[in-house]
């Protein structure tokens, strides 16, 4: 009997075939020779023939040198963190595919000199709230509040209501975020109750702040008070206000929800947010306010640390500029056109040689905002009901289909899924079978 051993090609031999150059040029050398000795192994173990190398090593290849895997969305949560939050605009996605290569971040191409960094994506932000005099933008909406409390209040004291002291996610709280810049922080009312004289009998000499905290992720109803922004700017400091969700200006949709503009034309000094929620775009921290107090967080040793790269500008002013973006989409969806587009799904489930095992339902979906905004908002849909069993099997497709448990069944909410990807979401519930 013929020893396979002596069978297995050669790794030269299958590194110089041209069926891998594809691969070769996509992933690297590297990562397509460790693919090639692990086909050489099965071979050797006598798992596969020696005429299967090449298509073993295709099928065992990434479609990306990133580890990071394509999900389509059926959650019906818009802003899903676990997700990546906002999807970018191909608009965006184009600008940080040319943002790749070269180019004039920080250069001025008309006069040959060194230029601010990303103007273009500031000028793009300061249209869109022409209420703030000037704008910073650095790595994400913690990464902002960080900055603004450590340039206004380092070693001096923070001023915020007790109701405010919240969790942002993933464990990390604002006390200790506050505290970590070095500044003090002065808790005034009480979890349900603050006024306006509360924070007026806090001033003193050691005031560095007054913060107002959107509390996104959750709300309290029942005998509570608060302070606005426009109270608090009758007071001898200055407010920085983080409204977390990056809502640039009022959407009726979003009622209850705090907006930079509506915020600085209160009264407030800095405005703090982040770039992937509301606003659609990447992650980013965006800071807006008064002209003086940006000047000096932008000349603050910190801000070096917490400035974005160029990807991030390139995608950020493409998403204020460019057209409508998948989140504003997707928030304002007709229920009447995702009830059909579930209906000729379901449709081209049903019509197939092997369909769905169990019932294949249309049936109502309520979608939600996601990322900490609007908790409690109910965004009416419709989604494609199947059996529990497909939630997991339909997280190993590709791409994968993340949906949502309900009641014992799947539901595929469309919500998030562009029309042009319900072909491949058919395909994944397809690949999965019955029973």
């Amino acid at each position: 009997m013929t020893d396979p051993r002596r069978q297995v090609p050669r790794t030269d031999v299958l590194l110089a075939d041209p069926r891998l150059a594809d691969a070769a040029a996509r992933l690297g050398s590297a990562r397509l020779k460790a693919t090639v000795v692990a086909v050489q192994q099965l071979i050797r173990a006598g798992e596969l023939p020696p005429e299967g190398a090449v298509p073993a090593v295709l099928a065992r290849l990434p479609g990306s040198a990133s580890s990071l895997n394509r999900v389509l969305n059926a959650t019906g949560v818009v802003l899903h963190t676990n997700l990546g939050r906002a999807r970018v605009s191909d608009s965006a996605a184009q600008a940080v595919h040319q943002a790749g290569g070269y180019l004039d971040v920080e250069f001025d191409l008309a006069s040959g000199r060194r230029a601010r960094r990303g103007r273009g994506a500031l000028a793009a932000l300061a249209q869109a709230v022409p209420a703030a005099e000037a704008v910073l933008v650095v790595n994400n909406g913690a990464a902002a509040l960080l900055l603004a409390v450590t340039a206004l209040a380092a070693g001096r004291e923070v001023v915020i209501s007790r109701g405010e002291l919240v969790e942002i996610g993933d464990g990390f709280r604002l006390p200790e975020l506050v505290e970590s810049t070095g500044a003090r922080i002065h808790e005034v009312g009480t979890t349900n109750r603050t006024t306006l004289a509360d924070y007026a009998g806090a001033l003193g000499p050691q005031t560095g702040c007054l913060l107002k905290v959107h509390p996104s992720n959750f709300w309290i109803d029942g005998f509570t008070a608060g302070a606005s922004i426009a109270e608090l700017a009758t007071l001898p400091a200055p407010v920085v206000a983080d409204i977390g969700s990056g809502l640039l200006r009022p959407d009726p949709l979003l009622p209850d929800e705090p907006d930079v503009t509506g915020s600085l034309l209160a009264g407030a000094s800095l405005v703090t947010c982040s770039g992937d929620k509301l606003l659609g775009g990447p992650q980013a921290g965006l800071i807006f306010g008064r002209a003086e107090l940006v000047e000096r967080l932008r000349r603050h040793p910190l801000a070096r640390a917490l400035r974005v790269d160029k990807l991030t500008l390139a995608a950020l002013e493409a998403s204020v500029q460019g057209p409508a973006t998948p989140t504003s989409r997707y928030l304002h969806a007709d229920p009447d056109q995702l009830r059909r587009r579930c209906e000729r799904v379901a449709a081209a489930l049903l019509d197939c040689a092997d369909p769905p095992d169990g019932a294949v339902e249309v049936v109502p979906s309520a979608g939600a905002v996601g990322g900490g905004g609007a908790p409690g908002l109910e965004l009416p849909g419709w989604a494609v009901a199947l059996p529990e069993r497909y939630a997991q099997a339909l997280r190993t497709t590709q791409p994968a289909v993340i949906g949502r448990l309900e009641r014992g069944r799947c539901l595929l909410d469309l919500r998030c899924v562009e029309e042009a990807e319900e072909a491949a979401l058919i395909a994944a519930v397809r690949s999965v079978g019955p029973g």
